[in-house]
């Protein structure tokens, strides 16, 4: 060691352990919230707005009995209009969060507007298993392959019951033949679960929504005429047979054009609570009133496979 060289003794440095500060981020986090899309294809009422009561009635008229060609000198046959009604019900809906005025005075975060964000979220969410609950009521159920039920789809040897072209194109047989019209007149519509897109993915006959523009929310592709928009809302149901293993079933369903319906009698309003305890305390709600229905039950295909 050098004459010039110095020692320092470590064991009497302060210690800086209260001067250091916890920093929060500025960015604030929310936990992952599923893909919400079911209310952009609804068909939607409001006319409780002007006009009491707590159910919307969609008329839906009966076809016409086919006309054809006439005779010279013979009036022409008259027909009478023939329709039937659907009826939606309509609930409040809503969800609230409160917070104390010393929570909003301390904290680093706008709490109230963090509380204003996932009261939308919630909204969302609501609304869209509304829908999702409403068109798997439907009594129209297709397994995959044609086999009679569920539990036989137990039998998937060399994939024959998971979510292909094949399952697709006899889903859209069963909707043709009930002459259901495709939404805008362009296609079909069907909800799947992320496990069945997986599936889908590798068909040689799907193409993907980035490959031509896709056209609604959550579009991930199509086969011929029919989109698929992936969601981690469509149910997957375990199945549990009297012999052999237990395996999930999931649940995709393809619709046509007014194949369901919203009534909407008061459009959501995000509501305070007014002075609570001295404004000690501060509440935020989304409120709504509404509900939703099946207009026309054949339009409807609930589809489960593996």
């Amino acid at each position: 060691m050098g004459d010039n060289q110095v020692t320092y003794d470590m064991t009497t440095t302060t210690s800086l352990s209260q001067a250091v500060l916890t920093v929060y981020s500025k960015d604030i986090m929310f936990h992952a919230q599923p893909v919400l899309r079911y209310a952009q294809f609804a068909t939607k009422k409001t006319e409780l707005g002007v006009t009491p009561g707590l159910k919307i009635t969609f008329m839906r008229y009966n076809n016409l009995e086919l006309g054809g060609a006439l005779e010279e000198g013979t009036p022409m046959g008259t027909q009478a209009l023939t329709a039937s009604q659907v009826h939606i019900e309509v609930k409040e809906y809503g969800n609230a969060v409160k917070v104390s005025e010393l929570l909003l005075q301390s904290s680093f975060d706008d709490v109230l507007a963090s509380g204003a964000r996932l009261l939308g979220l919630d909204y969302a969410k609501v609304v869209d298993i509304m829908f999702r609950d409403t068109v798997l009521a439907s009594p129209n159920v297709y397994y995959a392959g044609g086999v009679a039920d569920r539990g036989a789809l137990a039998d998937n040897s060399e994939g024959k019951a998971e979510f292909n072209s094949d399952v697709i194109q006899d889903a859209v047989e069963i909707l043709e033949t009930k002459n259901v019209r495709k939404f805008n007149g362009d296609a079909y519509i069907c909800f799947i679960h992320p496990h069945q897109a997986r599936t889908l993915k590798d068909d040689p006959d799907f193409k993907n929504a980035k490959d031509y523009g896709a056209i609604y929310a959550g579009e991930i592709g199509r086969i011929d005429d029919v989109i698929f928009i992936s969601t981690t809302q469509q149910p997957v149901i375990e199945v549990t047979p009297s012999e052999g293993d237990a395996f999930n079933v999931y649940q995709a369903v393809i619709f046509g054009d007014n194949a369901y319906g919203w009534a909407e009698a008061l459009p959501v309003e995000m509501r305070d609570g007014g002075i609570e305890d001295f404004g000690r305390s501060h509440s935020l709600a989304w409120y709504s009133i509404m509900g939703a229905g099946i207009i026309e039950e054949d339009n409807i295909l609930i589809l489960e496979t593996r």
